[in-house]
């Protein structure tokens, strides 16, 4: 089954946005759930929901209503004014610099106010894997993840679809799952060089 990412996902009533992340067990080797971006919200899909996969689509079983059910991808959070000059006085030590009369002295940054932020919702000991998502080969990057092909009835990784290239001149290779070192977040580290995955026969012709 292919896991593309950047497709449109198709409910089972109609076009209900696309994925732009996937969800990846590094330990078991196994694609946990998709990320569905629809026009207000991403959503958790585990991949149980998917009815078929295509280097162009990806199907559910879910209808969109369903879809809308699912666990949100991001969560906003606040960050109190207290926990942002902790963050701050952590990376930088004590403010050293000049003082408001052009003396050098002790510095003090303007208090910051509360702040909102989104933080992804990623199961725990898993890894995240968006769209675009670097290849590193043992001296180098080598392309971008286009997509995961996964075993149907266990959800494990067999092979990375991987896209060289520069705009015009793209080539997609497979690996196989036994040439990835690890997995991180956004990041397929493989154990090959750039060499080796150069001589991997092309995937498919090149998406438009």
């Amino acid at each position: 089954m292919d896991i593309p990412l950047r497709v449109e996902v198709r409910c089972s009533d109609e076009l209900c946005g696309k994925s732009v992340a996937i969800i990846v067990d590094p330990d078991t080797e196994q694609v946990t759930h998709i990320v569905v971006q629809t026009a207000g919200s991403d959503y958790l899909v585990p991949i149980a929901a998917i009815s078929e996969s295509a280097p162009d689509h990806i199907q559910l079983h879910w209808s969109k209503a369903e879809l809308e059910t699912a666990e949100p991808f991001e969560r906003v959070e606040t960050i109190s004014a207290d926990e942002q000059m902790i963050q701050m006085q952590a990376m930088s030590g004590s403010y050293v610099g000049w003082s408001a009369g052009g003396m050098p002295g002790e510095y003090m940054p303007p208090v910051p106010i509360s702040s909102t932020m989104e933080v992804e919702q990623i199961p725990e000991h898993e890894r995240a894997i968006h769209r675009g998502a670097d290849v590193e080969a043992t001296d180098g990057r080598v392309g971008q993840v286009d997509e995961f092909l996964i075993e149907p009835a266990t959800g494990k990784i067999t092979h990375v679809v991987v896209r060289q290239g520069h705009i015009g001149i793209k080539k997609d290779v497979t690996i196989p799952v036994a040439e990835i070192d690890r997995i991180e977040d956004d990041v397929v580290y493989l154990k090959l060089d750039k060499h080796a995955v150069g001589e991997l026969p092309s995937a498919r012709a090149p998406k438009k």
